[in-house]
């Protein structure tokens, strides 16, 4: 594969990805869930969408695959530990979210289906 084509490809991979982080956004917002980060960056990992409902707070990772069972598995422990970390550690800075009960979602996107809300899906 050429570098141009590598290139090519890494971009369409990147637009997909953000094209399935706004649906799951909206997925979530119909559900009843508000949006309090997109793409947030902290120095254990980036959380696609971090999301709250009454004292939930909820690190969701967005994945579209061809499966529900690849979109399961695309997140490895090591990163499943890094993210959840990241959750904790943001509601940690934040007075009023100090003691929100703290997760990690993933939101699974399949060609065909509907988005798939899954909750507390990697619990140490």
């Amino acid at each position: 594969m050429t570098r141009a084509a590598r290139r090519q490809r890494g971009l369409k991979a990147r637009h997909d990805g953000r094209t399935a982080e706004w649906i799951a956004a909206l997925w979530l917002m119909l559900h009843g869930w508000r949006i309090v980060g997109f793409r947030t960056r902290t120095p254990e990992a980036e959380i696609d969408l971090l999301i709250r409902r009454g004292h939930v707070l909820a690190g969701v990772e967005v994945k579209q695959r061809r499966t529900l069972d690849e979109a399961l598995t695309a997140v490895t422990p090591r990163q499943q530990r890094r993210l959840l970390l990241a959750v904790g550690a943001i509601a940690a800075r934040r007075p009023g979210w100090r003691n929100l009960d703290v997760r990690l979602d993933l939101v699974a996107l399949a060609p065909g289906r509907l988005p798939r809300h899954l909750t507390d899906v990697w619990r140490p």
